[in-house]
This record gives structure tokens, C-alpha cells and sequence, in this order.
């Protein structure tokens, strides 16, 4: 079996990944271009581990299949899924950006505006 340290619960990858997109949106406060956010194609190895204390529940952890080459002993399986990013407030596709007006006007321009 792969050592634990090697591994991270598939739940808390998802959750890595939109704390990115929560940072990335933060970043991009008082920017005049704005992305919407698509579908996010993720795709993870995984091994499924049952645990043998505390009722025998099954945890998905993400496992990096190149660490070492004793994965051989343990089955791992390859997991992908699509999400959509969705603004919880309105339902609507969700944006990386601000919410202020902005126009393309300095756009391309650099940032001393030549």
C-alpha cells in the first residue's frame, strides 16, 4: 500500500481547485478584462482504500501514480469528471473578475499605456 503522505482525499483536490479560482477572481479586482468561467475538466488517479476502523468507510484518494513504482501492489483507477463553475447567488456561469463596467479601450496597451 502507498505510503498516505502521498495521497490527498479526492474532496479536498476539488476544493484546491476552487480556492484557485476564489483566489484568481480576488486577483483580478480593478482589471478591465473579466473571464467566464467554463467547464473544468479534472482528471486524477485514484486508489480506493477501506478503512478498517470506524465503520469500514471507502475513501477516494488521489494518488500521484508516478511517486514510486510499487504501486504495483495496490489497484488504482483513473477518475475524470467535468464541473461547471456556477455563481451560487444567481445560477449564472461564474466570472473571474470584477463588477464594475470596464471597456477595452487600454487593452493590449501595457501598463504605462504607450
Amino acid at each position: 500500500m502507498s505510503d498516505p503522505s502521498d495521497s490527498i482525499e479526492l474532496a479536498d483536490a476539488v476544493q484546491a481547485v476552487r480556492d484557485g479560482l476564489l483566489t484568481a477572481a480576488q486577483r483580478a479586482a480593478d482589471q478591465d478584462v473579466v473571464f467566464e468561467v467554463g467547464d473544468i475538466a479534472m482528471e486524477f488517479t485514484v486508489e480506493l482504500r477501506q478503512e478498517t476502523k470506524g465503520g469500514g468507510r471507502v475513501r477516494a484518494l488521489v494518488v500521484d501514480a508516478g511517486a514510486d513504482r510499487t504501486r504495483a501492489e495496490t489497484r488504482t483507477h483513473k477518475v475524470g469528471f467535468t464541473l461547471r463553475a456556477k455563481d451560487a447567488r444567481t445560477g449564472g456561469p461564474w466570472q473571474v473578475g470584477n463588477r464594475r463596467p470596464a471597456g477595452t479601450g487600454l487593452f493590449g496597451q501595457g501598463q504605462g499605456g504607450s
